[in-house]
């Protein structure tokens, strides 16, 4: 595996394996096993044009643990951020490092990269997709729910990049049934909805949420305003609030469901306090799963 750019660079079994190899990274290190020498002499870049608090950590602490070494940047650090173009930097950064996870504005940016890159290139958050956590999602949801089969997932709010990598990868591991409530004209993408669609996963799009979290077993939201967003902050508030994950939208789904948030968290926008405290457990193994996802990643990718 020499890229992940869009969640259907990787196969089903791709993504089965990943995880098999997480659960057992995060069966050890809560055994007290932290630091291997996996990836020993190994160098991975991160780049970041946009912040990050969960995705940096994660990527620094699993090199770390792996015995490797981490250099992080800021895009306005490098000469990018001067006007170098991406074919050089991504040319001489291939003759230094191991690998590089890019945190962009424009998925094409990660792209280009990769297309100039002759070493692994890692999707670390874009416009279009975030299979990163996508990963650690899949994770909780078979820790949580005990595999894969027979599940349904809704998606509350913006069909945005999380919700478009979170689709394929449901699609990818058989999950047959999933659900997005959004206002109209904040669908997901049409082609991942075609290509979820030809993997056999039925993706209903609808702004009735009701209609989407009715016999759901895990309801996931996200932020109203992503990064990038901040100037339609105003309107995207207004059009979302009938959007908001609050115990009424819960008590529709079935009893036992799961409430899942990326994070950060806008506690009063998205979600409310109430359900944010009876989630709290599975939304903090959610964060912590993208380190032993990421882990496993790596070492697919550099060991």
């Amino acid at each position: 595996m020499d890229r992940l750019i869009s969640i259907f660079d990787l196969t089903g079994r791709d993504i089965e394996e990943l995880l098999d190899s997480a659960t057992s990274l995060k069966k050890e290190r809560a055994n007290g096993l932290k630091k291997r020498n996996d990836l020993e002499g190994k160098v991975l870049a991160l780049i970041f044009e946009k912040p990050s608090t969960r995705t940096r950590i994660s990527f620094e602490v699993a090199m770390f643990e792996l015995g490797g070494e981490v250099t992080s940047l800021n895009w306005n650090e490098l000469q990018l951020g001067r006007g170098e173009r991406i074919k050089e930097t991504a040319k001489v950064m291939s003759a230094y490092i191991d690998a590089v996870m890019i945190r962009a504005y424009a998925h094409g940016t990660i792209e280009d990269f990769a297309r100039y890159a002759s070493i692994p290139v890692i999707n670390g958050l874009s416009d279009r997709e975030h299979p990163c956590q996508t990963l650690a999602d899949l994770m909780t949801i078979k820790e949580y729910r005990n595999g894969f089969e027979g599940i349904k997932v809704a998606w509350i709010g913006d069909g945005n990049n999380v919700c478009n990598s979170l689709i394929g990868g449901c699609a990818l591991v058989g999950i047959e049934r999933f659900s997005v409530a959004c206002p109209r004209g904040y669908e997901p993408d049409v082609q991942v909805l075609k290509r979820a669609e030809s993997l056999g996963c039925k993706v209903h799009v609808t702004d009735d949420i009701e209609a989407a979290v009715t016999d759901a077993d895990v309801i996931y939201t996200d932020v109203w305003v992503s990064m990038g967003a901040e100037t339609e902050r105003a309107r995207r508030v207004r059009v979302f609030r009938p959007y908001q994950v609050n115990e009424r939208v819960v008590e529709m789904a079935k009893e036992d469901v799961i409430v899942m948030h990326c994070m950060p968290v806008h506690v009063g926008e998205e979600i409310t306090e109430a359900v944010l405290n009876r989630e709290e457990d599975v939304i903090l193994t959610q964060a912590e799963n993208r380190l032993h996802a990421q882990k496993a990643l790596l070492m697919r990718m550099l060991k």
